[in-house]
């Protein structure tokens, strides 16, 4: 297997429901998320979170602006539905990314969207839950970096 080179730093802005925070942390931890990043308080810790990955890698809560926690250098990448996003099987992801992930019951709104250099939205039929596209980006950034395509 080859070496993999940078990292993923998730971002959650304003999670409405707990159980997709925690889908969301146990997938960052799975997937080998540098750190999950989460705005606002809208949501209470979930047991969905069973392997505890609060634990086992930084998870930023509570934060005024995700983007006061972007790692250094890293690439911001808005996940979302949005005019000008890349459609997922042909995206490259960056070296060092931030994926930015929007909340259930909403978008992430041209304010967020204008600090994102990037754009990437998954192909579906319908808008897919937080938790289940935290998922999708992860997996696919570690099933292209096994092929050197990150």
């Amino acid at each position: 297997m080859m070496e993999r080179r940078g990292y993923a730093a998730v971002g959650l802005h304003m999670p409405k429901r707990a159980e997709n925070v925690g889908s969301a942390l146990r997938a960052a931890d799975c997937y080998g998320a540098a750190m999950v990043a989460i705005s606002g308080r809208r949501y209470v810790r979930s047991a969905a979170d069973t392997p505890k990955a609060w634990k086992h890698l930084p998870v930023l809560h509570d934060l005024q602006n995700l983007f006061d926690v972007v790692p250094y250098d890293a690439e911001t990448v808005a996940v979302d539905l949005v005019e000008g996003a890349v459609p997922l099987p042909t995206f490259r992801h960056p070296e060092r990314a931030f994926y930015v992930f929007g909340p259930e019951d909403g978008t992430l709104g041209k304010s967020v969207l204008a600090r994102c250099s990037r754009r990437v939205m998954v192909p579906t039929r319908h808008c897919m839950n937080l938790a289940a596209t935290v998922n999708v980006i992860l997996y696919d950034r570690l099933s292209k970096s096994v092929r050197g395509q990150v």
